[in-house]
């Protein structure tokens, strides 16, 4: 059963823009990705839209819908009253390139400034060998489909351009996380996370956490445990006289000294 379904879509470009308003047919059961698909073949062929799996998957089709940061793949038509006005945006914390697609390449430079993992020479019989609750406990974190909601709901840098040099936002210090509870990973990236990353600056207001569509408690089972790490790093009395006297010495970027 179809009907007459109301949209306001964001049109422009890096130059500035404005919402439309736009009527088009949908059918039960559709998202909104499928209703700006139909605008797009019908009303306005030159819509920039962003997608790919069109399955929760690819993280593409990222957008803000009624103010709220989701995937236009899914949220479901139903959610909302058929008389109700849906009004779709880009996404707030990232440039606008054209109509609803934004420019996430600050996110790519962010990925970049995290080292990678450094592994332990394998055993004699050529394997490296983990304990599967070690394995388990950051296994939550590879679920990340990079559709950078989380960024773009954060509002250190949602509302403060200026932070985004020194802030690498919830997605990032997922990986942190990730790599920090790697049962093998030798690279200590505490102080790196405190540093460059501006751990400190997240007051965690879990708001990356509700609008994540994998579900990952992105607040508690990461930043906080990552802010844990790092003030025990520094603050520890114990840890501090071991690196007083050369137990535990580390140069800038977290490395053990031999």
């Amino acid at each position: 059963m179809g009907y007459d379904l109301k949209m306001r879509v964001w049109r422009g470009d890096q130059e500035g823009g404005d919402l439309a308003d736009y009527t088009v047919e949908v059918s039960e059961g559709e998202v909104v990705l499928d209703a700006l698909h139909r605008l797009q073949a019908t009303q306005t062929g030159d819509l920039a839209i962003r997608w790919n799996c069109k399955a929760g998957k690819c993280g593409s089709c990222s957008a803000e819908i009624n103010g709220r940061p989701k995937l236009m793949c899914m949220t479901r038509l139903s959610d909302f009253e058929p008389t109700e006005t849906i009004t779709v945006t880009p996404m707030r914390a990232f440039p606008v390139i054209r109509d609803l697609v934004t420019d996430v390449s600050y996110n790519y430079e962010k990925a970049k400034e995290l080292p990678y993992a450094e592994l332990p020479p394998r055993d004699a019989d050529g394997k490296r060998r983990m304990a599967q609750i070690d394995v388990e406990r950051s296994q939550e974190f590879r679920k990340c489909i990079e559709c950078f909601l989380c960024q773009d709901t954060c509002h250190v840098v949602r509302d403060h351009e200026e932070n985004k040099p020194a802030f690498a936002g919830p997605r990032f210090f997922l990986r942190y996380a990730e790599l920090d509870m790697h049962p093998l990973d030798t690279h200590d990236r505490r102080a790196l996370a405190q540093g460059a990353a501006g751990l400190g600056m997240c007051n965690i207001t879990k708001c990356c956490t509700e609008v994540c569509p994998e579900g990952i408690k992105i607040t508690d089972n990461a930043i906080i445990p990552m802010k844990e790490r790092v003030v025990d790093r520094k603050y520890d009395p114990l840890v501090w006289l071991g690196n007083k006297i050369g137990l535990r010495n580390k140069d800038n970027d977290g490395r053990a000294e031999v």
